[in-house]
């Protein structure tokens, strides 16, 4: 069966953690609100009161009669049928722990144009976001991607990634928020990315699979803007 994705068409955001393990399995799927009529079709779903299990907003994965939402739920269900997770539970279970992790790094650079309230246009919350970038940039950034360094330099089987031998959805979605991070806070990241050397060696080994190298290099591969999360504000980057 054919795997529906159903996210913002004109943002990268969190959909592009679910893009790029589905692009990196070379999975048949289709990003439908980016297909005629396909916003329509994703806002009928959303307002459909009949069903028992509606998503909250998008991403959502629609595969058979089966919708499941919220990112790291659908790389959990799409990692082993991709073969992006092992079937091992404790190593399966780990995995999904990353990726929550890297949720939370997303919602906090989220925060950072958005301190205030989501609803404020970012031009209603400046000081508030020029605080809250100081204090992302110079204890945030580093606390989440030394973790991350640590886990990798930790795995058994080598620091080539995250969890065992082979790549993870876990892998694919750092090296997403290591480019977010680069893009939002160009500056701070090459003033101190060189302290997780680990972590940039996975981004660029991520960057080289064959599968994802085509697709960054394609027009599926929606640019970042400042209409996603990760948004570059040069006040932002001092």
């Amino acid at each position: 069966m054919r795997y529906e994705l159903y996210y913002w068409p004109e943002i990268q955001g969190r959909g592009e953690f679910v893009r790029l393990a589905l692009e990196d399995a070379g999975a048949d799927y289709a990003d439908i609100a980016r297909l005629p009529q396909g916003m329509k079709t994703m806002m009928a779903i959303l307002e459909d009161g009949d069903r028992a299990d509606p998503p909250f907003a998008p991403p959502f994965l629609k595969h058979g009669d089966r919708i499941v939402a919220q990112t790291a739920n659908i790389l959990l269900y799409l990692g082993e049928r991709l073969d992006l997770a092992p079937p091992d539970e404790d190593r399966r279970l780990f995995i999904h722990q990353l990726q929550l992790t890297i949720a939370d790094l997303v919602t906090e650079a989220h925060d950072v144009h958005h301190p205030v309230g989501g609803g404020l246009y970012y031009e209603d919350q400046k000081p508030e976001a020029r605080r809250r970038a100081k204090e992302f940039r110079h204890e945030r950034i580093g606390k989440f991607l030394g973790y991350f360094e640590r886990v990798a330099a930790a795995n058994p089987k080598g620091p080539d990634w995250l969890v065992g031998a082979h790549a993870s959805y876990a892998d694919l979605s750092l090296f997403q928020a290591v480019e977010g991070l680069r893009y939002a806070f160009p500056k701070a990241m090459a003033k101190h990315e060189a302290q997780w050397p680990t972590v940039v060696a996975l981004r660029d080994r991520v960057a080289k699979r064959p599968r994802i190298a085509a697709y960054l290099a394609s027009d599926r591969r929606v640019p970042f803007n400042t209409n996603g999360i990760f948004r570059h504000y040069s006040e932002l980057d001092d």
